[in-house]
């Protein structure tokens, strides 16, 4: 069995709690895009981490955690990040790699930083985590695929002489910067292959394999659909597909071997980066939602930015959970807004002058006003409940109404950070 655990919106959903409670029981956990430009929050028995590179699965000693063919390898960060686990009691992860990834290599950080700083306050807000040069860079076909560190030294200096060719003359006369060293270069993919070397796996044969055995594979997605390249708000999206069809891509198994897609679902919206965001608040009504919000306040998990917020927007939401082909949704962070006397959620958006409840392309998107409808707020901690039934009124309410406007089933939700804050819920759908 394999399901797919995504996020509906921005990113930042929770998808990392998620994953983490699901993994219990799984055997196997993929990440299938993306890199370490986006983090995934967990809190457990060993404390609370920030996982960049590594799948959510991690903590339980019973999985096998792959870094499928479409992540972004940043080597040293991940096994950074293995050490910065192990440091801190978890066991060592049962780890594999594709040999199929792509390596992140320094440049690609680079040429991110110099590309924000040329275009100055036009910048996309990247991470400067070398995403977009590095997928760039694949679809150019001069990438460094994870089995190409082990083959003759001569070939590899070869490949990397054709690239500092290419990059040198981007680095000189557009960016002015510094110069590629090709030599320097092929000491660090060097350095590189003895670090993956024990890890390396041909992973589509092993997930064959194990599909066969019936084990139970989470294919783990980063950011949200909004943030997806082909069905986003382009152009301020991320650079590989976070929808869960492209789990079958980025893991190297069948497509119809998906059957389950958990969406993360956030009760109401926060995002980092630029992009349209039409339910989006602003001054103190955000700083104290900001505040209250996630698990120590609303702060990238990449970057330490304070995220934008705004109040839950189905209209936005229904259109992710339909483009990642929700089974079933698990709504998060629903605790931080226990605060408010009535709570607004955004319901439709007005574009000169007509009321939308479709999600628009880009250029609509910025026209587009909220049209908000006023729910009672539950004003009370919600921590520590366990049966929805339990809630208070006003927050099964809430819930309910969120249910019935994205019209996928809500299964699960989260009512603090802890990996025991959770609730089983029964859908009306």
């Amino acid at each position: 069995m394999v399901k797919a655990i995504v996020g509906a919106n921005w990113g930042d959903e929770g998808k990392g709690k998620i994953t983490d409670m699901l993994s219990k029981e799984s055997d196997i956990i993929i990440r299938f895009q993306g890199g370490s430009n986006a983090g995934h929050t967990i809190v457990n028995d060993y404390g609370k981490f920030a996982l960049h590179m590594l799948p959510s699965g991690i903590f339980y000693d019973h999985t096998t955690c792959i870094l499928g063919n479409g992540v972004a390898l940043n080597i040293p960060y991940l096994f950074k990040e293995v050490k910065e686990i192990t440091d801190r009691g978890v066991p060592a992860p049962n780890l594999l790699v594709s040999d199929r990834a792509q390596v992140l290599m320094p440049y690609h950080i680079l040429f991110d930083q110099y590309e924000e700083e040329r275009l100055g306050g036009k910048s996309f807000g990247s991470t400067k985590s070398g995403i977009a040069p590095f997928y760039s860079d694949k679809y150019a076909k001069i990438g460094i695929q994870v089995s190409e560190l082990f083959m003759d030294e001569a070939d590899l200096k070869e490949k990397i002489d054709g690239i500092c060719q290419q990059k040198n003359v981007i680095l000189k006369h557009l960016y002015h910067k510094p110069e590629l060293d090709a030599e320097e270069l092929l000491r660090t993919l060097i350095e590189y292959r003895e670090i993956v070397r024990p890890y390396v796996c041909n992973v589509s044969a092993y997930l064959y394999k194990a599909i066969k055995e019936g084990k139970r594979i989470l294919l783990e997605g980063q950011l949200g659909a909004l943030k997806d390249p082909d069905h986003g708000i382009y152009p301020m999206v991320t650079s590989s597909s976070t929808l869960a069809g492209y789990g079958a891509v980025g893991a190297g198994i069948p497509p119809y071997e998906i059957t389950e897609v958990m969406t993360v679902v956030k009760a109401y919206s926060s995002a980092v980066g630029a992009g349209a965001f039409v339910s989006e608040l602003f001054g103190e009504e955000a700083e104290e939602l900001r505040k209250r919000g996630g698990d120590g306040g609303e702060y990238g998990a990449t970057t330490g930015r304070p995220r934008r917020v705004g109040w839950f927007d189905a209209v936005a939401t229904r259109y992710g959970c339909r483009i990642q082909g929700a089974t079933e949704v698990a709504l998060t962070v629903l605790d931080p807004l226990g605060y408010l006397e009535e709570i607004p959620i955004c319901v439709g958006y007005e574009i000169d002058g007509e009321v939308t409840s479709e999600f628009p392309h880009t250029t609509d998107l910025y026209r587009a006003k909220p049209v908000l409808k006023k729910l009672p707020g539950w004003k009370s901690d919600i921590r520590g409940i366990r049966k929805f039934e339990d809630l208070p009124k006003e927050c099964q309410n809430y819930v309910n109404e969120i249910e019935k406007e994205i019209g996928f089933p809500i299964t699960y939700v989260s009512n603090g950070p802890g990996r025991d804050d959770i609730i089983k819920r029964e859908p009306q759908l």
